[in-house]
């Protein structure tokens, strides 16, 4: 892996803006609009190499670590874009670069790197389980040189537009593992291959993120896409939760930026009653604050980017982040609706699109009150409360 400079970043963020300004929000609200998956802007993401920095460059990406992804998706983001439609390829990547073998990484690396196919569902939440995770009722049976798969994914972003899922299934009953986290294993599904076989069904929500129930009967997966070993899946999956909660965290970031941009440059040129509203301290305050919380925020998200890169334990930093991150955002959100009045309420606007976006990362990929949960426990020594 390859460390940039400061000025290696910066320049990162210069291109990837660059490349959002192709796409104005304009492009965001109409496909907001219409439900509609952002296909061209995709395409030109892994044109250009973005979604692929964390593949080593031996299997054709960038080579690039934790930090340089961030910058991407955080500015992808700041630009009033939607990062969400495209970042799980990158925190999925984490079990194949870590857990994969030399053979899966070399079958299917280089063609997610170039675009050739995509890694952007993660099928691991069901109906009955939640963030229970180990409570997945979804089997894959081993049958010869085969695994049998059936059951159901709720919540299964971009399953509609993605060649592979990385699927969390257990292959060995619960009442017959000796801890409740043995006995799941994590594979690669090829979902073109097995399409006969999958039913997807979109879950229309308040936010445009091509989220899906996934449904497999009889679905084949060939013993060579088993990740790792077989029953030690779930600990695959949380070695990729560290991942997936930084690179949230520099999302949200974005997202707290653009509205503080967008509160300053509306609160500077909106006059009411002589003088520009900026000048009350009951519009400036609030943005103030939120600018604060969300710089804060921002130096631990560089803290856990850093230790992921450097292979250190970063599980508190990277839940911390994605808390304090989510948190300093959501009020930044509220700050920009209260600085537009009722111009926020109208989608001309995009405040209120990204109002709505900004609100899912207070409850996924991980709900905040679950990261309370952790630091009460594995940071502060407190006793487990669940």
């Amino acid at each position: 892996m390859t460390t940039s400079t400061v000025a290696e970043i910066d320049l990162i963020r210069k291109s990837v803006r660059s490349l959002c300004a192709k796409f104005p929000e304009t492009y965001w609200k109409e496909l907001d609009e219409k439900k509609a998956y952002p296909e061209e802007f995709i395409k030109a993401l892994t044109r250009e190499g973005w979604l692929s920095v964390l593949i080593p460059e031996e299997y054709g990406g960038a080579g690039l670590g934790m930090e340089e992804a961030c910058a991407i998706l955080e500015e992808v983001n700041r630009s009033g874009g939607n990062a969400g439609a495209g970042h799980a390829q990158m925190y999925t990547m984490g079990a194949v670069l870590r857990h994969g073998s030399k053979e899966q990484k070399q079958r299917f690396l280089p063609k997610i790197a170039n675009g050739e196919l995509r890694l952007q569902a993660f099928g691991i939440t069901e109906p009955t389980a939640g963030s229970d995770t180990t409570s997945i009722m979804t089997t894959a049976e081993k049958r010869g040189d085969r695994y049998i798969v059936n059951g159901q994914k709720i919540w299964t972003s971009r399953a509609e537009h993605s060649d592979l899922m990385l699927l969390l299934a257990r292959t060995t009953p619960k009442e017959q593992v000796a801890k409740k986290t043995d006995g799941l294993s994590l594979f690669l599904l090829d979902m073109k291959e097995q399409k006969d076989n999958i039913t997807i069904r979109p879950i229309d929500t308040m936010i445009n993120h091509a989220t899906t129930e996934v449904f497999f009967e009889n679905v084949e997966i060939p013993e060579e896409n088993l990740i790792g070993e077989e029953g030690k899946g779930f600990r695959y999956v949380l070695s990729g939760m560290n991942a997936e909660r930084i690179l949230i965290a520099a999302e949200s970031i974005g997202d707290g930026l653009y509205f503080v941009d967008k509160s300053v440059q509306y609160a500077n040129e909106r006059v009411v009653f002589d003088r520009p509203i900026g000048q009350n301290q009951g519009v400036q305050f609030p943005i103030a604050q939120s600018y604060m919380e969300i710089q804060a925020a921002q130096l631990m998200k560089d803290k856990a980017a850093e230790m992921f890169d450097k292979g250190e334990n970063c599980g508190a930093e990277a839940n911390m982040a994605k808390y304090l991150a989510t948190e300093a955002t959501w009020k930044a959100a509220n700050a920009a609706m209260t600085t537009y009045g009722g111009y926020g309420f109208a989608t001309e606007y995009n405040i209120e699109r990204k109002f709505r976006e900004a609100r899912l990362f207070i409850v996924a990929p991980v709900t905040n009150n679950l990261v309370l949960s952790y630091v009460g426990q594995h940071v502060l020594g407190l006793p487990r409360s669940f």
